[in-house]
């Protein structure tokens, strides 16, 4: 038998300890290609596909790659450990070391490419109903499954790379040990148990003072904290697997009353030194979870946006310019017989808006005229303004404000031309978007407004008002390329260090089509990056009971001869399992609700928007799949100690 005979039967002798490394391994494959199926697509054109930006599918795919490096390094590292007694065994029968390093090398190899290639097979057949997903997510004509070498040859070779960079660091950095040490098996749990009583202190510090952060948080301080807060939870989470909980159970372990009631202290005793020797493996699990109840919880923010997107954008269409803007005229007459040629049925509302200095507040106020405003309200079906002279009303810029400038009642002065307004009122519902109105907006009747002859203090070095003109359309989503030649210059102008075009348009069709694609992209990415973790997630505590299993077997067989039942086993194992899953993702729970409270209030600040139903779906999808994932090891565990 040829060396390479032996490495390749050691693999199928081997099937059942290499079968979760083959199932991360090809996991990882698969997800990489199909997506690489998608990037590669002929329909890319521009860097688009649909309004779906190239660049963010490239970072999608490294951060794919990325972990899952990870994710096979630390596989890697589990099976190895597990047939440490098999190595021991080879090197006391004579084989060298650097024999056994090349037979490592060869069995990641063959398990690799065969990983790659069933990766890649069930990838490209998966790919068809992958694409028709994709299809109707970005609401494309057609999205047709391709035949081209780059997604296949991309994925080989990244993968293949990997595979074999792992197995010769897996080898080079792996530590010297004798062979007795070898042929005794995985390592045993390690009895000395130590902690840092400061350290226990400073991770629940850390963590606490990072949630406190979250909830402090403001738009002002949003971008400082947002770099702060996760660097305060990282140390904080180590601290807390490292030492915290050993303070935590050793301060339990001193209450007689619990710790010598029935049967607990064998389960306590035991987490003890599994939490402590474990810590690494916990820490990495829970900031893993974290990223995957982030990636889900950011996917149902989205979708929580995109769904409010045509409450908060009532209008389909805005153009705003400055009383002498010379592109008016032209800009109108493309808008309306592009409007018409669609045949699509709109109300044309034309605003003349003048800036006056407030005597209240000492600042500039944006005064509508009421007839303008009712002309709109018309085709809203909205109740109408009635204002008496002297009367005026507040503009809502967010449905939140409404309540707020409700309670409010204001006697001012428009000081240029000493007009004495009392604003005691709000408009009840949203008129404009928010970023088209200023946050001093008000109306006055017809009658004041005709009064207003002096320009704003301001002019001529600002505007002394504005024209707006609003579109209301009733299916203002097949409006996306109306207009688009205007709406390209003012992004344009945005990207300069000053905006200096005499107009400002908006195409609420054309932003939801980007928004609805980005989602969507969001959609695909997250999904998939969020399945790799939580499978990573899951598969950390698994690869980790694994390299322990034999002697975890010889342990339940001292209880069962010690007389414990087959139910009672049942019970010590649920009781042995149950925090090494559920209390890092516990943790990582606590870490995402803390995130999400801080985007929960950021979004209803800035637009009024609530994400919690989202958000409460999306959990608890995910801890369902978690118990499911529990209880099918637990059932592989229970058969593997009762053998």
């Amino acid at each position: 038998m040829t060396f390479h005979q032996f490495a390749y039967r050691n693999v199928v002798r081997n099937i059942r300890i290499y079968a979760a490394f083959f199932m991360a391994s090809f996991f990882s494959v698969f997800v990489f290609f199909i997506y690489s199926m998608l990037m590669f697509h002929p329909s890319i054109e521009n860097g688009f596909l649909g309004n779906v930006p190239m660049i963010w599918m490239v970072i999608a795919e490294i951060i794919l790659v990325v972990f899952t490096w990870f994710f096979i390094f630390y596989s890697m590292k589990a099976f190895l450990e597990a047939r440490s007694k098999e190595f021991g065994i080879l090197l006391h029968l004579g084989m060298e070391t650097k024999q056994l390093s090349k037979l490592i090398f060869l069995e990641t190899i063959i398990i690799g490419t065969v990983s790659i290639v069933v990766g890649i097979l069930f990838g490209y057949s998966f790919t068809k109903f992958f694409f028709m997903i994709v299809r109707e997510i970005l609401m494309l004509e057609e999205l047709p499954l391709y035949l081209s070498w780059e997604p296949f040859l991309l994925t080989f070779v990244v993968y293949l790379s990997a595979f074999i960079f792992i197995s010769l660091a897996s080898v080079y950095f792996a530590p010297e040990k004798k062979v007795i040490e070898l042929m005794k098996g995985p390592k045993e749990v390690h009895f000395h148990i130590t902690y840092t009583k400061y350290k226990a202190i400073l991770g629940i510090v850390l963590i606490v003072g990072g949630y406190l952060l979250a909830l402090m948080i403001t738009r002002g301080t949003f971008l400082s904290y947002t770099l702060l807060i996760p660097i305060l939870i990282t140390f904080g989470t180590y601290y807390f697997f490292s030492d915290t909980i050993q303070f935590i159970v050793e301060q339990l372990k001193k209450k007689k009353s619990v710790y010598w009631k029935k049967s607990r202290m064998l389960p306590l005793a035991e987490q003890t030194f599994i939490l402590r020797n474990n810590r690494k493996v916990f820490f990495v699990v829970t900031m893993v979870s974290t990223l995957a109840f982030l990636s889900v919880g950011l996917l149902a923010t989205l979708s929580s946006y995109t769904s409010q997107y045509d409450k908060l954008n009532p209008l389909g269409l805005i153009y705003k310019g400055h009383i002498d803007n010379p592109y008016e005229n032209e800009h109108m007459s493309s808008i309306v017989s592009e409007l018409e040629e669609k045949g699509l049925s709109y109300h044309l509302t034309r605003f003349t808006v003048l800036k006056q200095t407030s005597s209240f507040t000492k600042y500039e106020v944006e005064v509508f005229r009421e007839s303008d405003i009712n002309s709109l309200l018309f085709s809203y079906g909205y109740p109408m303004v009635r204002l008496s002279q002297g009367e005026g009303m507040f503009i809502p810029y967010s449905e939140n404000s409404v309540k707020r400038l409700s309670k409010m009642s204001v006697d001012t002065i428009l000081v240029e031309n000493n007009i004495p307004i009392k604003i005691d009122k709000v408009y009840p519902k949203l008129i404009f978007p928010s970023s088209i109105v200023s946050l001093n907006s008000i109306i006055i009747s017809d009658e004041d407004f005709q009064k207003l002859t002096n320009p704003y203090s301001g002019f001529p070095d600002e505007e002394p008002g504005y024209h707006l003109f609003t579109f209301d359309i009733p299916h203002w989503i097949e409006i996306t390329d109306v207009g688009v030649s205007i709406q390209h210059n003012v992004a344009q102008e945005y990207l300069k260090e000053k905006y200096l075009l005499p107009y400002y348009f908006e195409n609420a069709g054309l932003n939801y089509s980007y928004i609805l694609s980005t989602y969507s992209l969001f959609t695909l990415v997250g999904l998939l990056v969020a399945a790799v973790f939580v499978l990573a997630a899951g598969s950390f505590i698994y690869f980790k009971l694994h390299t322990n299993l034999e002697s975890e077997k010889r342990k339940f067989d001292v209880l069962k001869r010690m007389g414990i039942s087959d139910g009672e086993i049942k019970k010590l194992v649920t009781t042995h399992l149950f925090p090494q899953f559920f209390l890092p993702w516990g943790v990582s729970l606590a870490h995402s609700l803390f995130a999400f409270v801080t985007l929960q209030k950021i979004l209803k600040d800035i637009a009024n928007i609530s994400i919690v139903k989202e958000l409460v779906f999306a959990f608890a999808f995910l801890i369902v799949i978690q118990v499911i994932y529990f209880y099918l090891i637990r059932w592989r565990y229970v058969v593997h100690v009762r053998d």
